[in-house]
């Protein structure tokens, strides 16, 4: 390969279409399924008319979205061996020759672009580490997503072919560099891959919770045995969670700490589980949300003043479902205020984001 005039040498033998093309299949399954399971999550917290999201299973929504930290953390080495196969092609010059190629070119730019940034975003997300990120984590993960997705596509429908191809000539030391074949890079990604899965979902999946050494959350790391997002002090709701004078509103009625305490209380078993893909199943005792207001949709306001989560709405078939409780304890003890205090909202199958903290009203439109 020459540009301006020097010779730019990338001597590996392991490249060819054939490793890219399979590189590519991998990394599109795994993309695939990031995207879909990311998807989903952004229809459950933001969901438009036609979509509908069952209570029941209790733990879909930790599945699902363990599975979608899990396989996005997975493409991080896929992704990398990927553009290491197609380095030298990036360089070409000129860089394109006709229209066609101007357009396939400009497709693996965006595609390039666009999986870089889905891969570091999500990285710094989990790691909860939001300072080189000068947007809204969320709103740019989610659109770039279907500009990922779209590039991917193309690039597939147009690649795809070469794979019939044979592959080049074996060069005089038998296909290897430095004593690697094709096989083996394409079992060593695969082995990386692997072995980063096991090193984190261990905090969604708790019997490998041992193995999980990168995993960045502990779900059990915080009070009472559970981890917390957003703590009391960071939710400006320090003093008003411990006001003698805190009332719960439901519709016209106030009802005191004292009153949600003389009702009667239930116990379940439910999960936590939170879009950074940790998850932890906790027991919860409180009052059911349908033994408060008639089975409709209910919005659920916090104390907190401000914040993107503040409000969440339950449907009907959360306010319905007798596990959708309004917690007093978590693990027989009274609320930490990090967990909540005095009362917070825990239902099956819900991000928890949406699982909303602090509450302090309910408003119902029942359905008619």
């Amino acid at each position: 390969m020459v540009r301006n005039g020097k010779r730019l040498t990338f001597p590996s033998t392991l490249r060819s279409t054939r490793l890219t093309g399979h590189l590519g299949i991998a990394l599109a399954v795994s993309f695939g399924i990031c995207f879909l399971t990311g998807l989903l999550s952004h229809l459950i917290q933001h969901p438009p008319g036609w979509f509908w999201w069952p209570s029941r299973p209790a733990g879909l929504y930790r599945v699902t979205q363990g599975l979608h930290v899990a396989t996005g953390l997975a493409t991080v080495p896929l992704l990398g061996v990927k553009l290491w196969s197609v380095y030298p092609t990036l360089f070409e010059w000129p860089p394109a020759r006709t229209i066609a190629r101007a357009a396939e070119r400009t497709g693996v730019a965006v595609l390039v672009a666009a999986g870089l940034f889905q891969v570091v975003s999500g990285v710094l997300n989990v790691a909860r580490w939001y300072t080189p990120m000068p947007f809204f984590f969320t709103t740019g993960h989610y659109w770039v997503a279907w500009l990922a997705i779209g590039a991917l596509l193309v690039h597939v429908g147009v690649k795809l072919p070469l794979l019939r191809k044979p592959p080049p000539e074996p060069s005089r030391d038998g296909g290897r560099d430095k004593g690697l074949t094709r096989r083996g890079l394409l079992a060593g990604t695969a082995a990386a891959a692997g072995v980063v899965t096991l090193a984190t979902v261990g905090q969604t999946l708790a019997p490998l919770s041992r193995l999980s050494v990168l995993a960045p959350r502990d779900p059990k790391a915080g009070p009472q045995g559970l981890a917390v997002n957003r703590t009391a002090a960071a939710a400006g709701v320090t003093e008003l969670v411990r006001d003698p004078a805190y009332r719960l509103v439901v519709g016209s009625r106030s009802l005191s700490l004292a009153d949600l305490e003389a009702m009667p209380q239930y116990t379940v078993d439910l999960p936590i589980a939170c879009v950074e893909g940790w998850s932890a199943t906790a027991s919860w005792t409180g009052v059911r949300v349908r033994d408060l207001v008639p089975i409709g949709a209910v919005t659920v306001e916090s104390l907190q003043p401000r914040g993107r989560y503040r409000v969440s709405t339950l449907p009907p078939e959360f306010v319905a479902d007798p596990r959708t409780l309004l917690a007093l304890r978590l693990n027989g003890e009274v609320l930490h205020p990090d967990h909540g205090y005095p009362v917070r909202l825990i239902a099956p199958n819900r991000p928890g984001v949406l699982q909303t903290k602090w509450v302090g009203r309910l408003t119902v439109r029942e359905i008619r």
